[in-house]
Parts: structure tokens; C-alpha cells; sequence
């Protein structure tokens, strides 16, 4: 008898543990997805605070994420009050679906454009900030971006304050066709106003700067910085590979190439690019 409820007892126990093992592989884990990224240098998978702690670099490689605007001006500025935030949404060629996509981008991002402007402060030297965006519409420029660019240099024009631009764009927006090219002339006029005024424009050019961007306002800084390994070009590698039927070398229009042929002043590290920028201000009376 003893014996008997033994083994019904051990059938039970037997049982309770395949119905257990039955609830844990018909159980999902949920896991959030911005708990770890993969660098796209070293292929290492990191816990994304690491990340953060190390200014969004790698910490095994050196590796610079690509920053959203407001990770960029937490990094730099010591204030920053932005203006003409809300810019007029422009769908010149009333291309489908546009204005609805640049309304679900400003909801999902918590930005208005491409290019965030403002009065900033680095250390206690004020400056109007530009710092363009490459997860809205990978920085593309149009109209809004053109237009908020040259109210900033205006700004600055008016105020006597250098500027501080950090650069990153995709190039021209195709939804406005001619109308985003035209804003290649009208930002590079207002950059020959400032100049012209006496102003400082300092430009750190960030991964990627190409198309429209690079051929206007990127490359007519007085001084022009980048981070380490950003794509620097007007045209992409592959569309330059292509059309002369030649290869290219790897590190072609990375911003260490870019220094060596002479387009850039220097390559700074993330880490070191706010107290650079406090020098240069400096070192140009600017106070």
C-alpha cells in the first residue's frame, strides 16, 4: 500500500514537471530592442548604457555612432534654446504621400525637420548652434532645412555670434526635385553674407556629409572638423566606382582620406571635440 502511493505520488511530480517544461516553451520572453547594438566595425554586440556612458562609441574599436540631434547638443552645447523650431511643411510637387510622412516622422521622432537651430552656449562663449539630423529623412535638405539655415546665419549675422554647424545629410530631398537643389545657392549666399560680416563658422562634418550638403554650406567653413571615419563625399563610392571603372581604396572619402587630400582641417574624436571647439573660440577672440 506504501508502495503504491509512492509511485502515484511520483507519477504526479513526473507529470507537474512535463506540464511545466510543456508552459515554458509555449512562453515568448520579450526582449526590447535598444538593449544592444552591434558595432559595424568590430561586429561586437554591446549593452547600449556602455554605449552612452562612452559618448556612443564603441568601446572596443572606437567606432562613432551616428547621433540623433538631441544626443549631439547634450554632448556639446552647455545651453541651447531653439528657435523657428515649427518650420511651414512645403510639398511643392505634391508628391504623394509626403506631407503625411513628414508629419508621422515629426510625431515619431520629437523633431520638426532635418536641422534643429538655436541660441547655445559652449562653456560660457555664445554661438548659434545648427546641428542636422540623419534619422529624419537621413538629413536630407529641402525647402524647411534651406530655409532654417539661413535664418540661423541671418541670426547670427545680426547678433555678431559665430557659428557652430554639425553636418550630416543624405543630400538633396527628391520628394521637392529642383526646389531642394535650388537651397544649395541659397544657403552657400548667406554663408558669403556672414563671411563677408567678418562672422566665425565653424563646421564639424559628422557620418555621412554628401550630396547637396557637402557641395554648399558643409565646405565653406572657415574651419571644418570631423569625427573619425565619417563618409565625406558628393557622390557615394559605389556611384564613383561605376562610373570611372576603377576600384577604390577602402578608406576613400573617410575623413582621414579627406585630411590627407587637404579638404578638412582635422579629425577629432567625439571625446575631445567639445574642448576643441572652446579653443577654437578662443583662439579667435571670441568670447
Amino acid at each position: 500500500m506504501v508502495q503504491m502511493f509512492k509511485n502515484l505520488s511520483s507519477k504526479k511530480e513526473k507529470t507537474r514537471k512535463v506540464k511545466n517544461k510543456i508552459k515554458l516553451k509555449n512562453t515568448r520572453i520579450e526582449v526590447p530592442d535598444d538593449l544592444y547594438r552591434k558595432c559595424p566595425t568590430c561586429s561586437k554586440t554591446i549593452n547600449i548604457d556602455e554605449i552612452e556612458g562612452n559618448l556612443y562609441k564603441c568601446p572596443y574599436c572606437n567606432h562613432h555612432f551616428r547621433l540623433r540631434s538631441n544626443e549631439r547638443i547634450k554632448i556639446i552645447f552647455d545651453r541651447f534654446e531653439e528657435f523657428n523650431h515649427r518650420p511651414k511643411m512645403y510639398n511643392p510637387l505634391n508628391f504623394p504621400g509626403y506631407s503625411e510622412k513628414i508629419e508621422k516622422l515629426r510625431q515619431e521622432q520629437g523633431i520638426n525637420e532635418a536641422v534643429i537651430t538655436g541660441y547655445a552656449t559652449i562653456g560660457k562663449t555664445k554661438v548659434i548652434g545648427i546641428v542636422m539630423d540623419s534619422y529624419f529623412l537621413m538629413g536630407s535638405m529641402g525647402i524647411a532645412v534651406g530655409e532654417k539655415i539661413t535664418r540661423a546665419f541671418e541670426t547670427a549675422i545680426r547678433l555678431k555670434y559665430p557659428v557652430v554647424l554639425f553636418s550630416t545629410s543624405g543630400g538633396a530631398r527628391m520628394q521637392e526635385g529642383m526646389y531642394s537643389l535650388m537651397q544649395m545657392a541659397k544657403t552657400s549666399g548667406v554663408v558669403e553674407r556672414f563671411n563677408d560680416k567678418g562672422g566665425l563658422y565653424i563646421n564639424v562634418i559628422t557620418d555621412p556629409t554628401t550630396g547637396g550638403v557637402t557641395a554648399s554650406f558643409a565646405m565653406l567653413a572657415d574651419i571644418t572638423l570631423a569625427e573619425p571615419n565619417a563618409l565625406i563625399g558628393f557622390a557615394g563610392p559605389r556611384v564613383i566606382e561605376q562610373t570611372i571603372n576603377q576600384k577604390l581604396p577602402d578608406d576613400f572619402q573617410k575623413s582621414e582620406f579627406v585630411l590627407e587630400k587637404g579638404f578638412i582641417d582635422k579629425v577629432v574624436d567625439r571625446c575631445d571635440l567639445k574642448e576643441t571647439l572652446s579653443q577654437l573660440l578662443r583662439l579667435h577672440g571670441v568670447r
